[in-house]
């Protein structure tokens, strides 16, 4: 049993950019085509996250001329190259399989704003 853990956390990818369901990202994927290589960017809306180890999915759903398309990326695959996160979603659901259903602009995500930190208060001199 040890022995299946070691491989597989030897095929785990160490160096990825964190992302959550609701997130707009922009998968970039290689794809081979006989003997030649390039890469294809993917963006779309994260819906759901299965997460398996190094049999970690992710779904992305986007609309291709009025048709929703989704696809499902193996997060350590080797031909997965970066995930780049342009759009932080504020979402409260783990799986975001609703969105399939809307059209036009309840279809979108609101965006999370960060809040910056203030700067610490100190002791207050009154003159």
């Amino acid at each position: 049993m040890n022995e299946i853990r070691a491989i597989e956390e030897a095929q785990m990818k160490k160096e990825i950019d964190e992302f959550n369901v609701g997130d707009t990202v922009k998968v970039h994927f290689k794809i081979v085509e006989g003997k030649t290589e390039r890469i294809q960017v993917y963006e779309g809306l994260v819906i759901a996250i299965k997460n398996a180890g190094v049999g970690k999915t992710f779904m992305v759903r986007k609309n291709s001329y009025g048709v929703g398309v989704e696809r499902i990326f193996p997060l350590h695959s080797p031909r997965v190259v970066k995930v780049e996160t342009t759009r932080v979603g504020k979402v409260r659901r783990a799986k975001l399989y609703y969105i399939r259903t809307k059209v036009g602009k309840s279809a979108r995500i609101k965006e999370r704003l960060v809040k910056k930190q203030a700067a610490p208060a100190g002791p207050a001199s009154h003159t």
